[in-house]
């Protein structure tokens, strides 16, 4: 049996990522949270799940949550306004996997944090994020630094669309598209965690294909939902 750790449970991702997970009989989860609110009864009752609750910031808050684990998925996310609280959760997550004797992490972050992303949709990336970029970016440089077997996942802006459908771009590479799904996200959330010697050390863009131009398809205003979780 194989133990993972998902914190930030709640997220949009990491609840299609943890219903796929779950579709493997031989993996247990534990569900780091602030509240249930977002869990259903389906995953709650789920007799190969662990609910914690906690605050990501707290050190040993995260160590209660991730010891015993295998591996540790983070789909931790701070808005615009409190985009540095994304800095002492990536401090947290590094320390405590380090006291906890675990190696693989998979991070979700954000396309844009090292300039990737090319022309007109690069330029509204960067107006529309702003500090946000910066902060993880420095959350990123402390997954990198460490000694940690990662793989962060830079997702373009996310769509709720059925679908598995995107292309990877690798770190030093110009992003491509503007738009991938959650879906398509999630699935390879659960790809890397069950094959977990795949893209380690690696941070990877994910769009989907076709997608390219200078706004997503769906935007209508400035709306940081479509990010990270």
């Amino acid at each position: 049996m194989t133990t993972i750790a998902v914190l930030g449970a709640n997220g949009r991702i990491a609840r299609i990522a943890e219903d796929m997970l779950l579709a493997h009989d031989d993996i247990e989860l534990t569900l780091f949270i602030h509240t249930e609110d977002e869990l259903g009864a389906d995953i709650k009752d789920n007799p190969r799940v662990t609910v914690v609750k906690g605050d990501a910031k707290n050190p040993d808050d995260v160590l209660n949550a991730i010891n015993g684990a295998d591996e540790v998925y983070a789909n931790l996310a701070a808005t615009q306004d409190s985009s540095a609280d994304i800095i002492p959760m990536a401090k947290a997550v590094v320390d405590m996997m380090d006291k906890a004797g675990i190696k693989r992490l998979v991070w979700i972050s954000s396309l844009g944090i090292y300039n990737e992303v090319p022309g007109e949709f690069g330029a509204w990336n960067a107006n529309i994020l702003g500090d946000y970029l910066v902060n993880y970016r420095k959350a990123v440089d402390v997954i990198e630094a460490s000694d940690l077997d990662y793989t962060i996942i830079r997702p373009a802006w996310l769509t709720d669309k059925d679908e598995v459908d995107f292309e990877i771009t690798e770190k030093g590479e110009l992003f491509r598209g503007t738009e991938v799904s959650r879906k398509s996200v999630a699935s390879e959330v659960v790809e890397l965690l069950l094959d977990p010697d795949k893209e380690v050390r690696a941070s990877i863009g994910l769009d989907k294909p076709g997608t390219d131009g200078d706004k997503p398809e769906w935007y209508r205003s400035a709306s940081t939902e479509h990010l990270s979780e």
